[in-house]
């Protein structure tokens, strides 16, 4: 196990690749990083077009479905390829599953975006998915829209396991946090799900930023680089009150897992800042950080392990009430985020779906 990855473990933060491809599974490079301490996987849109349309890896599974189906839609086919890598994945981390008792060892595979607005279908889709996988160790990835959180709650409740995504504003994760609560609490047996919310971080520095060097002052400069980790350990000290409250503390009694706190987009888009500043800075119990391939590689090489979330709400909230003196709101910014990146990653699946059918055409039988 890598000394770091092993270090973040007994501050009780797990590692997880934001990355899949056919690639990585064939040349044996996640099992090499599962052995290093990696102990999950999450995918989004934009991960599997990059993944689908990067050379051949994919044609022999699209000719093997093509002569299976040969007048299946496009949108089965994208299922079944995310199915069999995210099946791969599943099963080379099933012995992390099993040795965490079911805590760590997760794959996540997401609902298309194009549903986010429509809580039934997403519903379908994601019972659907996880029955298509069939592995106890998937998440299904459900975004924190204001459709998506009754979703979470019935995918939750129906013994699926829930990876919510797209989350900006600590108020819409105490949302999130009240869905997971109730769909948990509508199980006989709490335990027999797992849950992470996943709180985007990097892009709420790209956007503040912005908005401070427009204002150009002194005060506004000095406080770049700064809002994203702020807003990341108020919900860290949100989510540690919230699951010290009676009605979660009777649900851990009954044996309800926590929902971890899942650190996402925490690649540094800023080449200015340190390549692993949201890493070294978002560690703590009770978390999760999905890494991209190369802030993995940052962070194995020269990344710095210590509990960088307890004790520090103090501080966060006082850099937050500084931007919002700034007249940035922070309200405004995580709204925009959440509906730009609901746009972003549909805009992805249609590009997935359209790479997808010009490659079928390419590789049917004439």
């Amino acid at each position: 196990m890598h000394p770091r990855l092993s270090a973040l473990a007994a501050q009780g933060q797990s590692v997880w690749l934001d990355y899949i491809d056919r690639e990585l599974l064939d040349s044996g490079g996640l099992a090499e990083l599962v052995a290093q301490g990696v102990t999950g996987v999450t995918t989004n849109p934009t991960i599997f077009h990059k993944a689908i349309t990067a050379g051949d890896h994919y044609d022999a599974s699209i000719r093997r479905w093509l002569a299976a189906h040969p007048d299946g839609d496009t949108q089965a086919l994208l299922d079944a390829l995310m199915v069999e890598d995210v099946s791969r994945a599943a099963d080379l981390l099933r012995e992390v599953h099993e040795r965490s008792g079911g805590a760590d060892g997760y794959v996540s595979l997401e609902v298309s975006p194009l549903l986010a607005q429509d809580t039934d279908a997403t519903i379908a889709s994601a019972r659907s998915l996880f029955d298509a996988v069939d592995r106890p160790n998937v998440m299904i990835k459900i975004p924190a829209t204001a459709e998506g959180l009754p979703a979470i709650e019935a995918t939750l409740a129906d013994g699926v396991n829930v990876n919510v995504t797209l989350l900006f504003a600590v108020s819409r994760y105490v949302d999130v946090m009240r869905a997971w609560r109730a769909g948990v609490g509508r199980l006989a047996a709490p335990g027999s799900v797992a849950s992470v919310a996943s709180f985007f971080v990097s892009r709420i520095d790209t956007l503040v930023d912005r908005a401070l060097e427009e204002l150009g002052s002194e005060a506004a400069l000095a406080l770049r680089g700064q809002t994203a980790i702020a807003n990341a350990r108020r919900a860290w000290a949100t989510f540690s009150g919230f699951m010290d409250t009676p009605e979660v503390s009777a649900l851990r009694a009954r044996g309800a897992r926590v929902q971890r706190l899942l650190w996402g987009s925490t690649g540094t888009k800023n080449p200015d800042y340190p390549d692993v500043l949201y890493v070294d800075q978002l560690i703590g119990r009770d978390t999760v950080n999905t890494l991209p391939p190369a802030t993995l590689e940052a962070f194995l090489d020269h990344g710095t392990v210590e509990d960088t979330l307890g004790g520090r709400g103090e501080a966060a909230e006082e850099v937050l009430a500084r931007v919002e003196r700034m007249g940035i709101s922070m309200t405004a910014v995580t709204a925009q985020l959440e509906r730009e990146g609901v746009e972003a990653f549909a805009d992805a699946y249609r590009k997935l779906l359209a790479a997808l059918q010009a490659r079928r055409e390419a590789l049917s039988p004439a």
